[in-house]
């Protein structure tokens, strides 16, 4: 196991302590890489992320029993978008509702491996919900950093239930990110647990292991959010180690949609520019309101190499879409998992047979979302007849 910078390429040694490359004007976050012995895995045994533990950079530790989420064939939207075979990989199925449940699993046993004392984050809410969660389980410190005002309660009541100690930053989330960078690099015992950490995408990696058991090979192309672009570019790793072992046949189109007032890696992958950031990103899906995405140049490579697509869709197609998946399918996301389906309702992807979307929190994170919905209820005299005008209505 070895740690490999992608933009200068450089290899160092496994350091669990090491997040970003350390060459000189690089700072570029790593990715973890294996030797030639990862190739030799056996029968794989048990559920959910530790089914995969020896696909991952260390031994279960603390779990609440994440992964092993619902994939969803939706076939009704399925048809009305004219994809044969629509499936939903719902990660608010996970212990706190939210897909950083994989890598929080991951990242808390790298804390304790490492002997911290505490573990810490930025967070536009569910990073802070689930690695708080984790957190108590392990009995350790947990150190919240978040843009003040800018998170949905749904996610931080979690974390003011699990005791992790809040820290509301006066700015937007990039602020909260830089500081909580500089408190890691300072203190030792502080361990980073933002998707800038390698070892914390492993455990979000095994996503793509589950979607091809399920489906018994890679689907034609999956879809989901980019905020951090963490999750992309895990799982995008995660496809292609699986079809090194010889475990699936292709490699899947990853597409990644972001808000249109915050759509950094969308600009940067369509203009091919050199630089990632958008200055006061602003929409209301929280999860994903972010200007300037630590992992950027690993979301680009999983868009490149995947011969993939990434696209943007606004606010209010966002809330039509996350109401429109409830109502067609009975699946409730909060609004940035809501951008796949959104993406596919106005843009139609050709030659696509299987079609996975990922959607990435339960609708309960941000209940809020939806108050501006109209809401269809009617006031009714108590009696048979007016409910049964109202049935037939």
């Amino acid at each position: 196991m070895f740690l490999h910078c992608v933009a200068c390429d450089e290899r160092y040694k496994r350091d669990p302590m090491l997040y970003a490359c350390p060459a000189a004007g690089c700072e570029s976050p790593l990715e973890v890489l294996y030797d030639k012995e990862y190739a030799k895995v056996g029968k794989l045994t048990g559920e959910g992320v530790w089914r995969y533990q020896p696909l991952l950079p260390v031994k279960k530790s603390v779990t609440l029993g994440e992964g092993g989420t619902g994939l969803h064939l939706c076939e009704r939207l399925g048809r009305e978008l004219g994809i044969p075979r629509l499936f939903v990989k719902n990660e608010g199925e996970n212990p706190t509702g939210s897909f950083k449940d994989r890598g929080m699993t991951v990242g808390i046993a790298l804390a304790q491996a490492v002997g911290a004392r505490a573990v810490a984050c930025a967070s536009t809410g569910n990073t802070s919900a689930s690695m708080a969660a984790y957190a108590a389980r392990a009995g350790m410190t947990a150190l919240v950093l978040l843009p003040a005002g800018k998170v949905a309660m749904g996610k931080l009541s979690q974390a003011i239930a699990h005791g992790a100690r809040i820290a509301q930053v006066e700015g937007n989330f990039d602020d909260a990110m830089r500081l909580v960078v500089e408190l890691s690099a300072h203190e030792r015992g502080v361990y980073l647990l933002n998707s800038l950490n390698p070892y914390r995408l492993e455990g979000q990696k095994t996503l793509a292991f589950e979607v091809c058991e399920a489906l018994g090979d890679a689907p034609d192309a999956l879809v989901l959010p980019m905020g951090n672009a963490g999750n992309i570019s895990a799982i995008w790793k995660g496809f292609n180690e699986w079809k090194r072992l010889g475990r699936s046949r292709r490699l899947p189109r990853m597409i990644g949609v972001q808000a249109e007032k915050a759509a950094p890696i969308v600009r940067t992958f369509r203009e091919q520019a050199d630089a990632c950031r958008v200055e006061n990103p602003e929409t209301l899906a929280t999860a994903i309101r972010i200007g300037a995405p630590v992992n950027w140049r690993k979301a680009i490579a999983a868009l490149v190499d995947s011969k993939g697509d990434a696209g943007t869709v606004t606010d209010r197609e966002i809330l039509e879409a996350q109401r429109h998946l409830a109502k067609t399918e009975g699946i409730f996301v909060e609004p940035a998992s809501a951008t796949p389906i959104a993406f596919l309702r106005k843009r139609r992807l050709k030659g696509a047979h299987t079609v996975v979307c990922v959607t990435t929190g339960h609708g309960l994170k941000d209940p809020d979302a939806l108050s501006g919905a109209p809401v269809e209820m009617r006031r009714i005299k108590p009696s048979l007849a007016a409910l049964r005008k109202l049935l037939d209505a």
